[in-house]
């Protein structure tokens, strides 16, 4: 199966001169090489993904920003064969603090649907735009979370899911950065984990992915925040599947 793209939000520059000079730019990093490309890429024999059906929400590590607009979840399409839509747009974040937050885009998504799985991207934005965090709570199906704050939009976006769709969520940090702010996202989420029962794709925490050589880091990141296709597909993808693979029952 290939992957359905809902929203692809342009590449951060916009579109116009600037937005083709950064794509031509990004073209010619090592990093995303032709190699790396999604239609380098081979199918995995008998994936245990294969045949699901995968939401990706998030912002621009979900779509790729650059790394010409191919991400994780694209990979896990062409190489799991599972369907793939990717609700990611550039600059967004979780709260609704700001426009088109991913509670608002969410709401927007057609009910009628199904997925296997919702993945959604702990996001950088609100960290970088000093967006309140708030704090965990409890479960509940009626309480009004503040989704102006990190943590309420989680647990917004962790119930909506679940009364919509019936479908595991999983969400995903990125890898390690200097940021305080961030590091507290990370924790409190970790927290949510426990007691909403949700699926955490640790990349922050990982000690493995820190021990990255500078040379593999240089060549996986465009900057702290962004991967290039090779990090998506060398670096990230494979943590991604071996999770899936477990958390939803292979």
């Amino acid at each position: 199966m290939g992957v359905l793209t809902v929203i692809l939000a342009g590449l951060m520059g916009g579109i116009g001169p600037l937005g083709f000079l950064k794509e031509k730019k990004l073209e010619k990093l090592p990093g995303n090489a032709e190699k790396y490309h999604i239609d380098q890429v081979k199918a995995l024999p008998e994936s245990p993904l294969a045949g699901k059906r995968i939401l990706f929400l998030g912002s621009s590590v979900t779509y790729g920003a650059c790394s010409l607009g191919t991400s994780m979840a694209d990979y896990i399409g062409a190489r799991d064969g599972c369907e793939v839509v990717k609700e990611a747009v550039s600059g967004t974040t979780l709260a609704t603090a700001k426009k088109n937050s991913y509670v608002e885009r969410l709401k927007k998504l057609d009910t009628k649907q199904s997925f296997d799985a919702v993945v959604v991207q702990l996001s950088t934005n609100d960290a970088m735009q000093k967006i309140a965090i708030g704090g965990p709570q409890e479960p509940s199906d009626t309480a009004d979370y503040d989704t102006d704050t990190v943590c309420g939009a989680i647990m917004w976006i962790i119930r909506y899911c679940r009364q919509t769709w019936n479908c595991p969520v999983v969400f995903y940090t990125g890898t390690y950065y200097k940021s305080d702010r961030y590091q507290q996202m990370v924790d409190d989420l970790l927290t949510i984990r426990k007691s909403w029962d949700i699926g955490v794709i640790d990349l922050w925490n990982d000690q493995e992915m820190r021990a990255v050589s500078d040379r593999d880091y240089s060549l996986y990141m465009h900057d702290p925040i962004h991967p290039t296709q090779a990090g998506y597909l060398l670096w990230w993808t494979p943590k991604f599947e071996a999770y899936l693979d477990q958390y939803l029952g292979g």
